[in-house]
Order: structure tokens, then C-alpha cells, then sequence
């Protein structure tokens, strides 16, 4: 099953105001109807809570109520849709698209992709003995640069009551696969239509805190996540992690608080993946976690009255 990966996130909020002014200042464009995109038109669509049409959370609390998927084409629809009716109910949503519910709960949705194809290079660095680099007289930073655009929808985090029951469905069901694993914590999982790292990540915890963890686009690479993260703490947002590299998929990352019952992530750089990696599998803990860790500071400058780590004498 051509699975490429996230098309859409749905979500329930109290405050569309509040949640829409979050995702613009994000970064994503904001289209109308509730729906706010990356560059390749992967998007957050938010819903009223209060919306009848909404279905039901996984778990009470949980705000994410569907993860849609995009697909290749009508056939790798149609197979999904057989897969899926040999034990639970397929519907068939006017817009085309499909609609199931997994084991745990959490109702997903499939349709051909809304992905747009778009040709934008990526950061370039200097380095010396490399033959890619920036051309003489192309900074490398843009202090004034407009509203930094993340270009896709990157990957969901869940967590789940029965780890080995979620990954089994998603595996044997959808065609997914395991490229690392979080021993007693849980699998990385990648469809057969990317190679990137993952697009969905399942933590082992009890029932009642079954929900979504995190959700993230990918940006340009470092220099983005920093500058747009930077901008994001200054508008008065709070993170939570990060910013840092990780070390299973090796993405770098900057997590914040959000208003969507979760947290929210800006990343870049995933290792891509192809059928001949072997998944690895390391106990979870600090180093596994991430390679690195920095901590954010404001800004500062050297000068008279400073000491060497910014620090007034």
C-alpha cells in the first residue's frame, strides 16, 4: 500500500481565534475553513469543539480527532479499503476520501495526497573540502527575512495502551515499517510511499492518557528551526524542548507548549530511509534521546560590563 505519509491533522480547540493566530505565527498559511498550510499544501485544519461533525477522541481529552493519510493514487485507496472491511467499518466521506478508526482508537482517514510538488533548495553550509556551498556574496543569514514557511507535514507521536497491538495494525495492515525502536517505549514507523525516518512514533502509557504527544513540519534545516524558533519564543510562546538534535532519525528539533492538548514541533534534517536499513533498538534515556541539547538564551553582546558568557560582572 503506496502510503506517502501525513496529509492532514484535525483538531478540536475552544479557541479558533486563539489556535488560528498560533499556526500563522507558526507559520503556516492560513487558507481559510479552518485549514493552515506548509508549502506542499500538508496542513492543521482546526474544528470547533463544540462541532457536531467532529468524531470521537481516542480518549477523553485528547483534541487530535483524525490523522489523514495521503495516498498515491484511487487503486492504493480501493486496496486500503478491502484491507480494512475484513474487520471494521470503511467509510466513505463525500469529499472522497475514506475514514476507519485503528486499534487504539484514533480515527484515521485516507485520500489521494494534496501534496504539491515545489522545487526550493535547502540550507547550504560552507564547508570547507564539500563541493556544495553557498555562491560568493549569498548570506547565509537574513536578519529581516519575511515569515520563515515550514514545507510539509513531517510526523505524529501518539500515545498508545498496547504498543505491540498499535504497531501489529499499522505493520500487518497498512504496510508500514519498524526503522528504530525505543525498547519497552516503542516503534518508529515508516509507510512504503517515503523514506523518511518516520511519520508516526507510538509511546507506550496507560489508557487514560492515550492521545497525541507531538506533531511537526519539517523546515529547511538547522538555521530555519533556530531563526523561526527564536521569533516564536520572542512572540511569547513557551517551549518545552530544545532546541537539540536527536539521535533516532537524527532530525533536529525545537518542541513548544501548544493549544491543541499537545505539544508542537519545528524540525529539519530526517535521515531517509530504504528497504535495506536495519532498525535499531536502544534502551530510552537521556543520550538516546537526543545527540545533543542547547539550551535558548536571549540575545546578547560582548562589550564593556560583560562578562564571557554574557553575564553582566
Amino acid at each position: 500500500m503506496n502510503i506517502i505519509g501525513l496529509d492532514a491533522l484535525v483538531f478540536a480547540v475552544d479557541d479558533l481565534a486563539g489556535g488560528a493566530q498560533y499556526l500563522r505565527d507558526y507559520g503556516l498559511s492560513d487558507v481559510g475553513g479552518g485549514r493552515f498550510e506548509a508549502i506542499d499544501g500538508t496542513a492543521i485544519v482546526l474544528v470547533d469543539e463544540k462541532d457536531p461533525s467532529l468524531p470521537a477522541p481516542p480518549a477523553p481529552g485528547c483534541r487530535l480527532r483524525r490523522t489523514v493519510m495521503g495516498v498515491a493514487n484511487s487503486s492504493d485507496l480501493a486496496a486500503i479499503a478491502i484491507e480494512l472491511r475484513r474487520d471494521r467499518e470503511v467509510r466513505e466521506l463525500p469529499d472522497g476520501s475514506i475514514e476507519s478508526v485503528d486499534e487504539e482508537g484514533f480515527v484515521i482517514a485516507f485520500q489521494r495526497s494534496v501534496r504539491r510538488p515545489f522545487e526550493k533548495a535547502g540550507e547550504i553550509a560552507n564547508a570547507p573540502g564539500s563541493p556544495f556551498q553557498r555562491t560568493a556574496n549569498k548570506l547565509g543569514v537574513d536578519a529581516n527575512a519575511p515569515q520563515i514557511v515550514p514545507r510539509t507535514l513531517s510526523h505524529v507521536v501518539y500515545f498508545v495502551a498496547d504498543v505491540a497491538k498499535a504497531e501489529a495494525f499499522y505493520v500487518q495492515r497498512l504496510g508500514f515499517r519498524c526503522t528504530d525502536r525505543f525498547t519497552g517505549v516503542g516503534p518508529f514507523l515508516q509507510p512504503a510511499g517515503t523514506l523518511d525516518h518516520h511519520t508516526h512514533f507510538f509511546i507506550s502509557a496507560p489508557p487514560f492518557m492515550k492521545g497525541c504527544e507531538h506533531f511537526t513540519f519539517h523546515f529547511a534545516g538547522p538555521g530555519e528551526v533556530m531563526h523561526n524558533g527564536s521569533r516564536f519564543v520572542a512572540k511569547g510562546y513557551q517551549p518545552f524542548w530544545g532546541p537539540g538534535r536527536h539521535q533516532m532519525g537524527s532530525n533536529w528539533f525545537w518542541y513548544f507548549n501548544s493549544p491543541f492538548g499537545c505539544h508542537m514541533e519545528m524540525d529539519a534534517d530526517m535521515d531517509l530511509h530504504d528497504a535495506t536499513w536495519t532498525a535499531r533498538e536502544m534502551a530510552m534515556g537521556a543520550d538516546a534521546s537526543q545527540a545533543f541539547l542547547l539550551g535558548y538564551r536571549k540575545k546578547w553582546s560582548p562589550g564593556p560590563g560583560t562578562s564571557a558568557n554574557g553575564d553582566y560582572a
